[in-house]
């Protein structure tokens, strides 16, 4: 009973990590971007992000949001026509655990500025984040049928552009504080 225990498990872990998709995560593609171009820049500017932001691919299934690794950070500005480089992130493959190459899955990119630790952390200090809106891609990978061979990770071609939310300054936090000072003193009196 044991040996069966152990066999059927085997196979289990055998398939799980045999049936799993890939996708190419970038948000620029192809020839002058000709395949994929969603820059991302910062709110109000043309400037991209650069190397201060790092940035997430997210699983959406049933309502939850999980993130997958790795993680990239946006390329550093160049100079000249190379000076847009900041809005598009180095290009990673990642692996999509539990959803088999050729299947459709919902994803949604997070940014955020790293020194502020997450993008959970950067959300609460309501600056330095960005998302993109849901997006489906069927993914490429290893299939269900395992005499097929895989397909090369499938690009994000339904992948929009989106804004970051600066991080706001402080001179502007210091005047937002004395405001609510003042209008809480005037109440009190």
């Amino acid at each position: 009973m044991k040996k069966l225990l152990i066999a059927l498990a085997a196979v289990l872990v055998t398939a799980a990590t045999y049936g799993q998709g890939q996708v190419n995560f970038a948000n620029r593609v192809g020839a002058g971007g000709s395949t994929l171009n969603a820059p991302v820049v910062i709110q109000g500017t043309q400037d991209g992000p650069g190397t201060a932001y790092s940035v997430q691919l997210l699983l959406s299934a049933g309502g939850s949001l999980t993130p997958l690794t790795p993680t990239s950070t946006f390329n550093a500005p160049g100079t000249g026509a190379a000076a847009i480089s900041s809005q598009f992130w180095a290009a990673k493959t990642v692996d999509i655990p539990g959803v088999l190459g050729g299947a459709s899955a919902v994803f949604v990119v997070r940014a955020w500025k790293t020194d502020l630790g997450s993008y959970g952390a950067a959300l609460a200090a309501g600056g330095g984040y960005g998302a993109s809106d849901p997006f489906t891609v069927t993914v490429g990978g290893a299939g269900a049928d395992p005499s097929v061979p895989p397909a090369t990770p499938a690009n994000l071609t339904t992948l929009k552009s989106f804004t970051i939310v600066p991080v706001p300054e402080p001179s502007v936090i210091a005047l937002g504080v004395l405001g609510a000072s003042a209008l809480f003193l005037r109440r009190r009196k």
